[in-house]
């Protein structure tokens, strides 16, 4: 699932390539991808792209419409979603059925992206709506994480607000906006947590490096993926992660020494995490969930 730092890079790319350009076509492959029927995909045709920009994990192409009412077309790429972009569109038409492709728009010079989905749990979301805070998964999105309003004091309440493992409240979509399954992974393996720590158990000092592992980790995967086509994104966010996605690998440590353990994981009916014991764990390996509040 892309998270805020490939998310923020598609809406740069996007931004670079769509602003000024008018909307010609808007298709719906799937139409289990479209969450809402007023206004209509139609009504975006003959518009202009004023911006693209993010919330959390979810984009927004801005349009100014032909009637002068803007309409901003959101959509959320979900674990199996991505975006293609394409310098001349395909002439094929869009046909619904069984195909990975969910949405296409194509703009005025032939140029446009597609929007698709592999698997066969359907869950990108389309939206257009005339403000991006009717979608109501946007209207409840946390704090952003590199905003000024996301600092150590407001991460101190956020983790006392009620007492829970610090990897759900990383992603908390309600809580803390952007971060995903594989970046709280990273976060917490620069911090040095367990990623069952519970959050009313931080004191000033470790709430202070928590939020110091966040911005850390954050800024430099917005800085890696930054410039980068949508094409790469995805290898370039596998090759950025240290312990995510690297069960068995050697732990990567610190400061280029390798701590000499290696990478664990603990599974989940639909996900798994990534951490290492001797840096995060005090050594002592997460069987499983049951077993996890021995070793906080």
């Amino acid at each position: 699932m892309p998270e805020l730092p490939e998310v923020e890079a598609l809406a740069q790319f996007l931004r670079e390539r769509t602003a000024g350009r008018v909307v010609t076509k808007v298709d719906v492959g799937a139409i289990s991808a479209l969450k809402t029927f007023r206004p209509a995909p139609d009504a975006l045709v003959g518009g202009a792209v004023v911006d693209v920009s993010r919330h959390g994990k979810w984009l927004d192409l801005l349009v100014a419409t032909p009637t002068g009412e803007p309409l901003h077309l959101v959509w959320h790429l979900a674990r199996a979603g991505w975006l293609r972009w394409y310098e001349q569109l395909p002439a094929t038409p869009v046909r619904p059925g069984k195909s990975p492709l969910a949405l296409r728009v194509r703009l005025d010079d032939g140029s446009g992206y597609d929007l698709t989905e592999a698997g066969t749990r359907k869950r990108l979301a389309v939206h257009v709506v005339e403000d991006p805070q009717d979608v109501p998964q946007i209207a409840t999105l946390g704090v952003e994480p590199l905003s000024d309003e996301f600092t150590p004091q407001r991460l101190g309440e956020l983790l006392h607000a009620r007492n829970q493992q610090v990897k759900g409240l990383l992603r908390d979509q309600g809580t803390i906006a952007g971060i995903g399954n594989a970046y709280s992974d990273e976060i917490l393996h620069a911090a040095r947590m367990s990623p069952f720590a519970m959050t009313r158990s931080f004191d000033d000092a470790r709430t202070a490096a928590l939020y110091d592992a966040t911005r850390e980790v954050l800024t430099e995967a917005v800085a890696a993926a930054s410039g980068r086509p949508a094409a790469e994104l995805k290898d370039a966010k596998r090759r950025g992660m240290r312990v995510h996605g690297r069960t068995g690998e050697p732990c990567p440590g610190w400061n280029g020494v390798p701590c000499g353990d290696t990478v664990h994981e603990v599974s989940f009916a639909d996900s798994s995490l990534q951490y290492c014991p001797t840096c995060q764990t005090g050594g002592k390996p997460l069987a499983d969930r049951r077993m996890s509040r021995l070793l906080r």
